[in-house]
């Protein structure tokens, strides 16, 4: 009975999310979608899909754009748009999402595992040039920009560009975030963007895929319009892919991207709440940011080394309906991954085990951000 009174009591307070779906106060997602009811266009592609794209690219900086029904969806396409196959070596972020890689298998691919570093999270340069070496034949590389965080791109690009490889960005977790002025996502060969529930700003489910290279992009949109030929019956010469996104998915994209420079500050401003509420504790290390990096901090992460251990945080604020999680597992830890290959020194492994993601809501009020920092210090 105790034990009950006691949940009840945590179900009682407000939920303070990790990162939850925040719409905007002027409603833009909404008019979008009257438009696509009023015109009666409640179907794949449409006139929100187009200017999406189109709107998304010009905010980036990118010269095309592909809107498609997943961030995981924008990799695959990414990953066959560069030609990968059965066989083929595709070096990858050991420290990420689960749908960085599995793209690799949908292509019978080989995924090769590279280690992050301290300095960024990402993908280490020196772990990627020894995997050079041991694999001189390699296809495409995938770097992941972290929580928000940029890779070190310019010794990835010089290797890459070294090897005449193709560079794939896997920037779900960073639209917003810049890298030497430059928005991540644009620098590789192509770069897949995420606008899942939890992601900066949401369709509910959705991705794109950036490129300069107007001939892929429009063949990824073929593919993933099923592959349907030119043709005044239905006849395919190549396997293709529902992916394409909805008219009405794409009206709330184009609402929530009016509103992504807020959600970038507000995303910045808890990160620097945390930093000064919590950076001066005996072992803690905040994520890192580096000068030419302007992160979007999509999730405010520690990494700990004193006495108080990641499950210590989770479960107090778990007891006070409060969500945290777990950095990323690596890959090169995963069961389903376990008989490929990881090149590096066990950093990502290291950052999992020491680390925890920060509640990081946009709609959280500095009462709410007080309230978690105060249940953080009281385990010092």
């Amino acid at each position: 009975m105790l034990k009950q009174a006691a949940q009840s009591k945590t179900l009682d307070k407000p939920r303070i999310y990790l990162s939850s779906p925040h719409m905007s106060d002027e409603g833009y997602e909404m008019n979008y979608i009257q438009e696509a009811f009023a015109t009666n266009w409640i179907a794949p592609l449409g006139a929100n899909v187009d200017e999406f794209e189109r709107e998304l690219a010009a905010k980036v900086g990118a010269k095309h754009a592909a809107a498609l029904s997943s961030g995981t969806a924008a990799i695959h396409m990414a990953l066959k748009a560069a030609g990968v196959g059965k066989d083929d070596i595709v070096f990858c972020q050991d420290l990420t999402f689960a749908a960085t890689a599995n793209p690799i298998i949908y292509q019978n691919a080989i995924p090769v595992f590279i280690d992050s570093n301290f300095e960024t999270w990402n993908m280490d340069p020196e772990a990627l040039a020894a995997a050079f070496k041991k694999y001189p034949e390699v296809k495409a590389v995938i770097v992941v920009h972290l929580y928000g965080l940029s890779a070190d791109l310019d010794p990835i690009l010089e290797l890459c560009k070294k090897h005449n490889v193709t560079l794939i960005e896997d920037a779900a977790e960073s639209l917003g975030t810049t890298y030497k002025g430059k928005y991540t996502g644009t620098f590789g060969d192509y770069g897949a963007f995420s606008f899942n529930g939890n992601k900066i700003i949401t369709t509910s489910g959705g991705g794109m895929l950036v490129s300069d290279n107007e001939e892929r992009i429009k063949k990824v949109r073929f593919w993933a319009t099923q592959a349907r030929d030119k043709a005044r019956h239905y006849q395919h010469s190549e396997i293709g892919y529902n992916y394409r996104m909805s008219n009405i998915v794409a009206g709330i994209g184009r609402g929530q991207l009016k509103v992504l420079d807020q959600r970038v500050a507000k995303k910045r401003y808890i990160y620097e709440f945390y930093r000064r509420e919590l950076g001066g504790l005996d072992g803690v290390e905040m994520m890192p940011i580096n000068t030419w990096n302007e992160p979007n901090c999509w999730l405010s992460c520690i990494i700990l080394s004193g006495k108080v251990k990641p499950i210590d945080i989770m479960v107090a604020l778990e007891k006070e309906n409060i969500e945290t999680r777990p950095i990323w597992k690596p890959m090169h830890m995963q069961p389903v991954f376990a008989g490929y290959d990881f090149i590096g020194k066990g950093v990502s492994a290291q950052i999992f085990e020491s680390g925890v993601c920060l509640p990081s809501d946009t709609k959280m009020t500095d009462e709410d951000l007080e309230r978690i920092c105060t249940i953080i210090k009281d385990l010092w």
